[in-house]
C-alpha cells in the first residue's frame, strides 16, 4: 500500500487541508469558464498587492505583476534576486475545459419549441452531456462596444437549461449504437422555452428574443459576436461519506490553475524570479492567441527584460533556456472500476500527493515533451527538502490511449518542463472528482518549486 497524505497530519494541519480545498471548491464553482476565472483570478491577485504590468515603468526584486490577455490568460510574476537573462520558475496551467459552446446562429424553434444550438469543445463523450441542468455562462459583444455579461443557470433561483435524450421505451434502436455515436453532435442542442408569443412566425421564439431583450437588451443578430459556454449548473459539492474528495466541473485543469495561482500567491522575493501561467484553449490543441502557442508569453517576457534595460533578442533566449518549468495539468486517477485500462504500479492513486509525468502523449510517447531524468532529479531533491509527498504515472497502459498538455510547447522554447499535476477520475466528464489530500500537497509542491528550484 502507498503511503498517503492523509497519514501523520496533525490537527492543525488537516484543518489547512481542509480550508485550502473548501477555498478552492467555492472558487470553482464561480470560475466555470476561462473569461470568469481569470476575472476572479485578478481579484485575488490584486489583493495580494500585484500590480498591472503596463502601469510599471520599471521593475525590481520582489516586485508583483500580473497581464491579463484579452480577458482569457493571465500571466503572474514576482521578480527574483537574480537577472531575468538567469531565468525563471514557471507554473503553467490551463483554465479552459470541455464544454459546449452556442454557434454563431444558435437560436431556432422546431415543433414548438424553442431550442439553442450547440458545438462541443474538446473531447467529450457525448452522452454523458444530456438529460442534466445547464447553465449559460459568456459575453455577448454588442456593435456598439459594450458588453453584456450572462451568467444564466448557476444562482439558486435561476432557470436551467439542457439537452434532451431518448427515453428508454423508445430507444431500442439507440441501445444498439457504439458509444461514439449514440449521442451525435448535431443532437446536443438546448431546450430553452415553450411559451409562444402573441404574435410572430415562429412565437415561440420570439418569445425567448422578447425575454432576452427585455433582460439583457440583447437582439438576435447580437448572438454573431457572442461567446456563450454551455456548462453544468450548480456548485461542486464535497464527495464521498468522509467529504475526502470534491465533486465538481472543469477540475481538468482548474485545480492545478488554482494550485498554482495560490502558490505564487505566496512567494515573498525568490531567487530566481516566479512566474504562473494561465493559459486558454488547451483542450483543443492550443492555438489562437489566447493558447500556449500563441507569442503573448515571449511579448511579456521582452516587455520585463526591457524594463530591467535589456534590449537584445539574445536575453530573450537567455531568459527561456535558462527557465525551468512544471507544466501543471492533471493526470488519470487509480479506478479499481476499470483496472483494465491501468498499469497500477504506473498509475496515480488518490491521497498519493502530486503526480509527475516524465511524458505524456499517446503510444509511442507521440506529442509529449519527455522530460530529461537530470531536471526530474533536481525537482525531486526539491520536492524531498520540503517534505513533499509525490508520486509518479503515466496516462493509462501503453496502447491504451492518452493525452497531452502544454508541456512540449514551453520545451520548445528551450527550456527544462515537467508534467506535474492532480490525479482525477472521471476526466472530461460533466462532473470530475479529485483527492482534497493532492490539491494541497499540489499547492505545497508548487510553492517549494517557485521557492526552491
Amino acid at each position: 500500500m502507498r503511503k498517503t497524505v492523509w497519514e501523520n497530519l496533525s490537527v492543525s494541519e488537516k484543518k489547512k487541508l481542509f480550508d485550502f480545498s473548501e477555498e478552492y471548491r467555492q472558487f470553482l464553482s464561480k470560475s466555470k469558464t476561462e473569461r470568469t476565472f481569470v476575472t476572479n483570478s485578478i481579484q485575488l491577485v490584486k489583493k495580494a498587492g500585484f500590480k498591472d504590468l503596463e502601469k510599471v515603468k520599471s521593475i525590481k526584486p520582489g516586485d508583483k505583476l500580473y497581464v491579463n490577455n484579452r480577458g482569457k490568460n493571465l500571466a503572474l510574476f514576482v521578480i527574483g534576486k537574480e537577472d531575468l537573462t538567469k531565468g525563471m520558475n514557471i507554473l503553467g496551467a490551463h483554465i479552459d475545459s470541455p464544454r459546449m459552446d452556442l454557434k454563431q446562429v444558435p437560436l431556432y424553434e422546431r415543433d414548438g419549441l424553442a431550442l439553442f444550438d450547440t458545438h462541443y469543445y474538446g473531447g467529450i463523450k457525448k452522452y454523458q452531456w444530456v438529460a442534466r441542468a445547464m447553465a449559460l455562462v459568456g459575453v455577448v459583444c454588442k456593435k456598439d462596444g459594450s458588453v453584456v455579461d450572462i451568467n444564466i443557470g448557476d444562482k439558486p433561483n435561476d432557470p436551467v437549461v439542457g439537452v434532451s435524450d431518448l427515453l428508454i421505451h423508445l430507444s431500442q434502436n439507440q441501445m444498439k449504437k457504439p458509444a461514439t455515436t449514440v449521442v451525435e453532435g448535431e443532437k446536443l442542442d438546448l431546450l430553452v422555452g415553450s411559451i409562444p408569443a402573441k404574435k410572430g412566425k415562429d412565437p415561440v421564439k420570439q418569445y425567448i428574443l422578447d425575454l432576452l431583450k427585455k433582460q439583457y437588451d440583447i437582439e438576435e443578430d447580437d448572438f454573431v459576436s457572442a461567446e456563450i459556454e454551455v456548462v453544468p449548473a450548480g456548485e461542486a459539492r464535497d464527495y464521498g461519506l468522509d467529504s475526502s474528495m470534491i465533486l465538481g466541473y472543469g477540475h481538468d485543469d482548474k485545480v492545478c490553475a488554482y494550485s498554482s495561482l495560490k502558490a505564487i500567491l505566496d512567494i515573498k522575493t525568490p531567487k530566481k524570479t516566479a512566474c504562473c501561467l494561465l493559459v486558454d484553449k488547451e483542450e483543443v490543441g492550443s492555438q489562437g492567441n489566447t493558447g500556449m502557442q500563441s507569442r503573448f508569453f515571449e511579448d511579456i517576457v521582452t516587455q520585463l527584460l526591457d524594463k530591467q534595460g535589456h534590449t537584445k533578442l539574445v536575453d530573450l533566449h537567455s531568459a527561456l533556456r535558462n527557465s525551468s518549468m512544471l507544466s501543471s495539468d492533471v493526470s488519470a486517477a487509480y479506478d479499481p472500476n476499470y483496472p483494465e485500462v491501468m498499469e497500477k504500479k504506473d498509475s496515480a492513486f488518490f491521497g498519493c500527493g502530486i503526480c509527475f509525468n516524465k511524458y505524456t502523449g499517446a503510444r509511442g510517447k507521440s506529442g509529449s515533451s519527455d522530460a530529461n531524468a537530470e531536471f526530474i532529479a533536481k525537482v525531486r531533491k526539491v520536492m524531498d527538502k520540503n517534505h513533499v509527498l509525490f508520486q509518479t504515472c503515466e496516462l493509462g497502459k501503453v496502447d491504451a490511449g492518452g493525452g497531452g498538455t502544454i508541456a512540449y510547447i514551453l520545451a520548445n522554447l528551450n527550456m527544462e518542463v515537467l508534467d506535474a499535476g492532480i490525479a482525477v477520475q472521471n476526466m472530461h466528464a460533466p462532473y470530475e472528482v479529485v483527492s482534497k489530500a493532492d490539491i494541497y500537497e499540489s499547492y505545497r509542491a508548487y510553492v517549494a518549486f517557485l521557492k526552491d528550484m
